[in-house]
C-alpha cells in the first residue's frame, strides 16, 4: 500500500473546521475513499465518520524579478469528519 496521505493542510479555514471534528489533508490524487478512510484509521488511531474529496485546479502565478510564470500542479484534497470527542494531534495549536 503506497502513501495515500501527503500532508496536512494548515491554514485559517481548516483550522477554524478542526473546531468542528473536520480535519484537511492532501491526498494522492488515484486514491479512491475508501483506501483514504483506511489510510486515517490506520494512520492516527480514530474512526472516521464522515468524507469529502476534492480536486483542487493548477494556476499560475508570475514572480521574481523577471516576471517569470510559475504553474502550480493540481491536488486532492480530503475534508475528514472524526467520531465526537476524537481528534488528530498534527492540528492541535497549543495553548
Amino acid at each position: 500500500m503506497k502513501n495515500i496521505i501527503l500532508r496536512p493542510v494548515i491554514t485559517e479555514k481548516s483550522m477554524h473546521d478542526v473546531e468542528k471534528g473536520k480535519f484537511t489533508f492532501v491526498v494522492e490524487r488515484s486514491a479512491k475513499k475508501n483506501d483514504i478512510k483506511k489510510a486515517i484509521e490506520q494512520k492516527f488511531a480514530v474512526h472516521v465518520v464522515g468524507l469529502s474529496t476534492n480536486i483542487v485546479k493548477g494556476r499560475t502565478a508570475r514572480a521574481g524579478k523577471r516576471r517569470l510564470e510559475i504553474t502550480y500542479q493540481p491536488f486532492k484534497k480530503a475534508i475528514v469528519a472524526l467520531k465526537s470527542g476524537e481528534k488528530i494531534n498534527l492540528f492541535d495549536i497549543g495553548a
